[in-house]
């Protein structure tokens, strides 16, 4: 019977790799990547052999979709950032049967899902980016789920966790779930960025409150009110992919019954705008 071992909520800011090349952002980033590595750590203790990403970088328009390919590899540029991440490569091994097996459970419990085997369909750097960090401390095979989902409601993405779980439970499988995406995420304005360094500072004082109290919520495993909040959360602080990695990770973990008091492994930093954080949810 399979399991999943370890679940996090975790940055993807392309200033990571930028913080590993020469320039202004050398070495910002390393507690973000050492973030990375702690839970691929810990994932490696636990003899976690797939890691299925829910990627608020792929966006979807209809249904739900997951990219189940047998391997993943090719030469990535971001066309929302080409400055920033350009021709990294990249090599995992996908999971299909992973990756098919949660598209029949979320179906049918009424989210429904296709399971795609595409070359030509690439990854996202939602999953990406931690995967680049994660793998040098542990390999794993790579299952990526849309969650950037913008006619969807939570209650959707909810089911597609649940079924992450039941596919997962019905597997010989020990997974790393992580939900990839920042927590507020209103990006600072084309012509203000330079002017408030925008790099390294967030836009909204209301948003980075807002996203400490979400942080010490979870802290404190008050998980059934933090959920009561989501929806307006996601739309009040600009939510990246409006949350709905979030969502399936909830939705995985047990939703509003799920108590287990988190641990942030990566202090609250602020990136172009946004809040971003790396948090280990314990797995009940």
């Amino acid at each position: 019977m399979g399991e999943i071992v370890l679940a996090a909520k975790v940055t993807h800011v392309p200033t990571m790799l930028m913080s590993e090349q020469p320039g202004p952002v050398e070495g910002k980033r390393q507690p973000a990547i050492n973030g990375h590595y702690e839970i691929a750590r810990r994932a490696k203790a636990l003899g976690a052999t797939t890691a299925i990403v829910c990627d608020t970088h792929w966006v979807i328009n209809a249904g739900f979709h997951i990219n189940a390919n047998k391997r993943f590899e090719g030469l990535f540029t971001s066309n929302e950032f080409p400055h920033f991440i350009q021709n990294l490569p990249y090599a995992y091994e996908g999971n299909p049967e992973m990756g098919d097996a949660i598209a029949r459970e979320a179906t049918e419990r009424g989210a429904f899902t296709l399971a795609h085997h595409l070359d030509s369909l690439e990854l996202e750097y939602g999953t990406l980016v931690p995967m680049r960090f994660m793998s040098r401390e542990h390999d794993m095979k790579v299952v990526s789920v849309a969650a950037w989902c913008t006619v969807h409601g939570h209650d959707e993405s909810r089911i597609v966790g649940e079924a992450i779980r039941a596919a997962v439970e019905t597997s010989d499988e020990k997974v790393l779930l992580l939900a990839s995406g920042s927590l507020s995420h209103k990006i600072w304005a084309n012509k203000d960025y330079a002017a408030n360094n925008g790099t390294f500072t967030i836009s909204s004082e209301f948003n980075r409150q807002v996203d400490l109290h979400v942080l010490d919520m979870w802290q404190r495993g008050d998980h059934a009110t933090f959920l009561k909040m989501l929806p307006e959360y996601a739309d009040h602080c600009c939510g990246e992919g409006s949350m709905h990695d979030t969502a399936m990770l909830y939705g995985a973990l047990g939703w509003d019954s799920y108590t287990a008091e988190c641990e942030v492994v990566t202090d609250y930093f602020p990136s172009s705008g946004t809040g971003q954080t790396n948090v280990i949810f314990p797995v009940q």
